[in-house]
């Protein structure tokens, strides 16, 4: 490619010119033959490098700075730990389990994440928004086995949990349903549901690390991501608003959650137990007085105020000697079991039912931890690999759903204590994991007592963060109208409608504004500046001047199928002329001039008159060439090929050329593969040019010269 900088003016010096390097690209079954011999291939150190990158705690654990580390670790792995305790309990409300599942969620998965994660401040299990999309899914088949949805109905489980538990469950005639050859009743349907959704979940979340589909999430934009996060907020605090008031009212299975649940608790808001909620007014403003004063005095603050804890252990206390339970109908946790009961396969008959339900899990589920990882992981200066990431979330699911756990996700809040508690590893999750432990092997029935108002009183403090978004909308607007509408379509699809459409609308809706954005770009004329090579847009930039006789045009978006029209409309809108109704004009203008010139012919009896009339119509336009300014086009297809083939010829037939200017390579390379410049590119010195400045000095010089040979040859 060459620029021709010869110019009637002053001599200007050549634009230096540049040479494509030719690419050596090896032959497709050579690089596959390469790479399946690079996979099979086995040896001491490879067989090392896949353990070590499959187990990172591997790599690190013997470079562990004892003296430096262990201090921070313990001390945010206890603070983690007993904040894990109260939420484990709590979040189970949302996930409609027992209790001691999210004890048992809680303990595996910081285990797991411990031997398997490679970001060292993340703090993964029981996350509300991953709880209460179980919790929809498990009463969703609850209803459709025929489960009472009433929290407080009889819940038999199989023959193996009353051996375990040492209890007798299936005394008395109740509702159960056979699985896996046994009788299984409510709660052992309930936790079968969540653990085969849990173990499909996993298994999705592999897949996409198998096949590197870590993508996915790109599609997940932060907007919609906040959004959904707040939309599903308000889902939870309404699912435990009937908790704050002790109504015993079903949850509702299908859409629009919020809109019927709330119907519902103002039509028996007269069925209210005063125990609960004097209860739960008692314990939301002793949380929420913690949680101002944590967030005021966070600097004079070592470790986080255990509020959580604190309010646990007193309102148990309260309701077992006070007997709230027996003499005023107060809901309470009921027993919880110490120890573990055994493994078991998830119910692989389950699993065709929550298929689709798994998806939205999974996709959620490893874009919170992938992002989270990233986020402490540039926070404080080291790097994470997101595809093992994606390993480590499945596996957090795969392996505790054999031992009656439910989905795990990152954690926001639990993530931002380990960071400011002086976390330095890992190692604090192990030590989180101890601290659930001990509550599972010899503290559990100590919490038969808690009311569930208060755990409900947990859950919904810790969504003030979500809630405050709100907040923050004006400014969004500001920042980004696009990115404010997001949000709110998101906002109020996952609110009102369900969680799963919120998030499918919210992805739809994200895509839409970015198809949006390329269908209808920025355009502009570039103008001069002064005794410079710099041209910019007129509009946005003081002093510039066009260059004469010659209009440049910049197209800020990609060029396809999509907006090859609007492309083309903000073109002819731009310049002024449209090719085909120019030439229409002077189809008619001839016509009409060629009619008049015959009438006056036959008149003065001049044969020649006609002929020199209709030269005289062609109408004269204020530029002789476009230069398509191309360094905003990232791409074009071959419909964008089409359509620049189309602007050359169509305007060429008024004699206006059309040149192109700043070309990245991928737009180059599809242009000579159209065979856009001619068959062997004979044409491309003469259409393509490095900069904006050669193109028109290009125009011009070849003008001036087509000018004149018109001289010459009419002398």
């Amino acid at each position: 490619m060459a620029d021709v900088t010869k110019n009637a003016g002053p001599t200007l010096a050549p634009q230096p010119l540049l040479e494509r390097g030719v690419r050596q690209r090896q032959p497709t079954v050579s690089v596959m033959k390469s790479k399946l011999k690079q996979g099979v291939t086995c040896s001491v150190p490879r067989a090392r490098s896949t353990l070590t990158g499959f187990f990172p705690v591997v790599r690190w654990l013997p470079k562990y700075k004892l003296r430096e580390y262990v201090w921070g670790d313990v001390m945010s792995g206890l603070i983690i730990g007993i904040i894990l305790v109260p939420q484990a309990i709590a979040y189970c409300l949302l996930a409609g389990v027992e209790p001691i599942y999210g004890l048992y969620t809680s303990f595996y998965a910081n285990i797991i994440y411990f031997l398997m994660g490679t970001s060292r401040h993340v703090s993964v299990g029981i996350f509300s928004l991953m709880s209460l999309m179980v919790g929809q899914v498990v009463d969703k088949e609850l209803f459709l086995a025929g489960f009472d949805l009433n929290e407080d109905s009889t819940a038999p489980g199989r023959d193996v949990l009353n051996a375990t538990l040492g209890t007798n469950l299936t005394s008395g005639k109740v509702h159960s349903v056979e699985l896996m050859g046994l009788q299984c009743g409510k709660e052992c349907y309930a936790i079968s549901i969540a653990a085969a959704l849990t173990f499909l979940a996993g298994i999705y979340q592999v897949m996409m690390a198998v096949f590197r589909l870590g993508f996915v999430s790109v599609y997940l934009s932060a907007p919609m991501l906040d959004g959904f996060a707040t939309g599903a907020s308000f889902t939870i605090l309404t699912v435990q608003a009937k908790y704050l008031l002790g109504l015993k009212i079903p949850r509702h299975q299908g859409y629009h959650t919020v809109v019927i649940t709330w119907i519902n608790i103002f039509a028996n808001i007269q069925k209210t137990n005063l125990c609960d909620l004097i209860t739960s007014a008692i314990c939301i403003s002793i949380l929420v007085a913690g949680k101002e004063i944590q967030e005021r005095c966070k600097n004079r603050l070592k470790i986080p105020l255990p509020t959580e804890l604190v309010v646990v252990a007193g309102a148990t206390l309260a309701s077992h000697f006070g007997e709230l339970n027996s003499r005023y109908s107060s809901s309470v946790s009921g027993h919880i079991p110490t120890g573990f009961i055994p493994p078991q396969v998830p119910c692989f008959g389950l699993m065709p039912r929550v298929a689709l339900d798994a998806i939205p899990l999974a996709v959620i589920s490893f874009a919170f931890t992938v992002s989270l990882s990233e986020m402490f992981a540039k926070k404080n200066g080291y790097s994470v690999r997101p595809n093992q990431e994606m390993l480590a979330i499945g596996f957090c699911n795969i392996i505790p759903s054999f031992f009656h756990c439910f989905t795990t996700s990152a954690a926001l809040a639990k993530t931002m204590v380990k960071d400011s508690t002086g976390c330095q590893t890992q190692v604090s999750s192990l030590i989180s994991a101890v601290v659930v432990l001990l509550v599972l092997l010899f503290f559990a029935p100590f919490f038969y007592s808690l009311q569930k108002c208060v755990l409900a009183c947990i859950i919904i403090v810790s969504l003030r963060g979500a809630l405050r978004k709100f907040k923050d909308v004006p400014c969004k607007w500001r920042a980004s109208k696009n990115d404010a509408i997001v949000w709110l379509v998101t906002m109020s699809t996952t609110a009102l409608v369900s969680v799963e459409m919120g998030l499918l609308a919210g992805i739809v809706f994200s895509m839409m504004c970015i198809i949006f954005k390329t269908q209808n770009p920025k355009v502009s004329l570039l103008g001069r500046a002064s005794d410079t090579d710099l041209y910019e847009d007129m509009e946005e930039y003081k002093n510039l001047q066009p260059p004469p006789r010659v209009q440049v045009f910049r197209f800020q978006a990609p060029l396809y199928y999509a907006n090859k029209d609007s492309f083309l409309k903000s073109l002819y809108k731009a310049v002024g002329v449209e090719p085909f109704l120019e030439l229409t004009k002077r189809k008619k203008a001839e016509k009409k001039a060629k009619e008049l010139s015959l009438k006056q012919a036959k008149t003065n009896g001049d044969k020649n008159n006609g002929e020199v009339i209709v030269g005289l119509v062609q109408r004269e336009l204020d530029f002789h060439t476009i230069v398509l300014e191309c360094s905003a086009i990232p791409f074009i297809d071959s419909t964008g090929m089409a359509t620049f083939k189309m602007l050359v010829r169509e305007y060429k037939e008024i004699r206006v050329n059309v040149t192109f200017a700043n070309c990245n390579t991928s737009v180059i390379d599809t242009l000579q593969k159209g065979q856009f410049f001619g068959q062997h590119d004979e044409d491309m010195s003469g259409m393509l040019f490095h900069t904006v400045h050669s193109a028109v000095l290009h125009a011009n010089s070849t003008f001036a010269a087509e000018e004149s040979r018109s001289v010459d040859s009419v002398v």
